[in-house]
């Protein structure tokens, strides 16, 4: 079965995912600190733009003004989609979270989103006693991104020296995909960092350990030589 699929707009990374990621589904970027999930998921955003496509990103941490400026050094100006009405960036108080899946709701409708990236879900869980009150959150949110059209990316943190694949070991199986983010000492072409499909659900997608590289125009994935 043909699934519709949506360019990431990171060159190399579309070929290891069969055309693209499935229109509609969720993907969870994660890595440690300072591997460039912030830049991954800005570039999904800003490839879409560029594609005439509207828009949202929210943060749960980071300042809109900081991430606008972060991004420019790559000639990315999101305020000049911001100022036509085709982007948006919010700040969302992780303090108010159980309010999120209401507040998505009203903004993929009120611009009539296609592409979506929250940053970062580690900041989900700081109110919240039980992980199981995570897992639901998050499927609920997740659930209210695709049921209203939107694909999605979102982020979490691996805790650095640990093994897991997020930062309460529940948003890995609630989401359709999952893109790791590596420092890797030794990968292919002397390059330090590196990336690995996880999981993608109705792809047949890459095995290998990719390396990577941040360009002055974004990341690329670089073929496994």
């Amino acid at each position: 079965m043909d699934f519709s699929r949506v360019e990431s707009g990171i060159p190399g990374l579309d070929k290891l995912l069969g055309g693209g990621i499935i229109e509609d589904s969720v993907i969870l970027v994660t890595g440690e600190t300072g591997t460039g999930k912030t830049i991954l998921c800005s570039q999904f955003l800003w490839h879409g733009l560029k594609k005439g496509e509207t828009c949202i990103f929210i943060t749960l941490e980071e300042d809109p003004e900081d991430i606008k400026e972060d991004v420019r050094a790559f000639k990315w100006d999101l305020a000049k989609y911001e100022k036509k009405g085709l982007f948006r960036i919010i700040y969302h108080d992780p303090a108010q979270v159980n309010n999120l899946g209401s507040m998505i709701i009203d903004e993929i409708k009120n611009l009539k989103a296609k592409r979506l990236v929250i940053d970062s879900t580690s900041l989900i869980g700081l109110n919240m006693q039980e992980v199981s009150q995570i897992r639901k959150l998050l499927f609920n949110t997740i659930n209210v991104i695709k049921k209203n059209k939107c694909t999605a990316l979102i982020t979490s943190e691996i805790p650095e020296g640990m093994r897991g694949l997020s930062k309460f070991g529940v948003e890995e199986f609630v989401v359709d995909g999952i893109i790791v983010l590596n420092y890797l000492e030794y990968a292919a072409g002397g390059l330090d960092r590196s990336l690995i499909i996880r999981k993608m659900r109705r792809t047949d997608h890459g095995k290998d350990i990719y390396p990577i590289e941040i360009t002055s125009k974004g990341i690329v994935v670089k073929p496994v030589e």
